[in-house]
């Protein structure tokens, strides 16, 4: 089992989802946790209790927009004033769209997608860059369909594909250091994202049972067992990569 007592993990956009699934396995296996959250302060902290409830470290939530700079920024200084140190990162955060030709985009979307899945990620894996330990690692969640083209996402996939390069530089930047870069892809899971808080009949449903994404939705768990292993010592050597969760169903 992974031991991270005595780290510090951010995971931003963790107040619900692979965001939170994800904190909720770092404070299991020790780690002091900052739960990062916008826009939900109830959800917040029901995940903070979460990670109480099965870990004995420290566990803090810290409101943030990760869309702007300046607010990454606190984030990170917040941490550090807290905890002294940042040892894992993992940049969650982000914005979905799907179900919709790349034709019938406009601009604010554009924008809205842009502004947290390519400019938030981006700054949010320039200041881990920058502030995570010798050592540390840095995680990104990106998406299963920047492996391979999914009709109705043209726009969110574009705006997720760009964090997945810098990752892949990062990885070399960071090799002095000892750091670790990787990306996580998850398929459509359940109780996340367009599923979190969607009806049994919404028609999300049927948008992603037609793309048959092997023999069931992902779940959060999945990516957490995935960012387990990124976090710990049996992936010290492996750096650049990104591990496909999708049943199968992508290649």
């Amino acid at each position: 089992m992974t031991d991270l007592s005595g780290k510090v993990a951010i995971v931003t956009g963790s107040a619900r989802g692979i965001g939170r699934a994800i904190a909720v396995r770092y404070a299991a296996l020790g780690a002091r946790v900052v739960i990062n959250y916008f826009g939900n302060e109830e959800a917040a902290k029901q995940a903070v209790a979460d990670c109480q409830a099965v870990g004995k470290a420290e566990v803090i939530a810290v409101k943030a927009d990760v869309s702007q700079v300046g607010e990454i920024e606190r984030l990170f200084r917040t941490t550090l004033e807290r905890f002294g140190q940042v040892d894992i990162v993992v940049a969650n955060a982000g914005l979905e769209l799907v179900d919709q030709p790349a034709v019938e985009a406009t601009e604010e979307q554009f924008d809205r997608l842009f502004g947290t899945n390519t400019k938030g990620a981006f700054f949010t894996l320039q200041k881990a860059a920058k502030y995570v330990s010798d050592g540390g690692r840095i995680i990104l969640i990106g998406s299963s369909s920047t492996a391979s083209p999914v009709p109705g996402t043209g726009l969110y996939s574009a705006s997720k594909a760009a964090a997945r390069q810098l990752v892949r530089v990062l990885a070399v930047e960071l090799i002095d250091r000892q750091v670790t870069v990787n990306t996580i892809l998850p398929s459509p899971s359940a109780g996340a994202g367009v599923f979190t808080d969607l009806a049994d009949d919404a028609p999300e449903h049927e948008f992603f049972a037609r793309l048959r994404f092997g023999q069931r939705l992902g779940r959060p768990d999945d990516a957490a067992d995935a960012a387990e292993y990124f976090a710990g010592d049996l992936a010290g050597y492996v750096s650049g990569q990104a591990l496909l969760l999708s049943g199968g169903s992508t290649f």
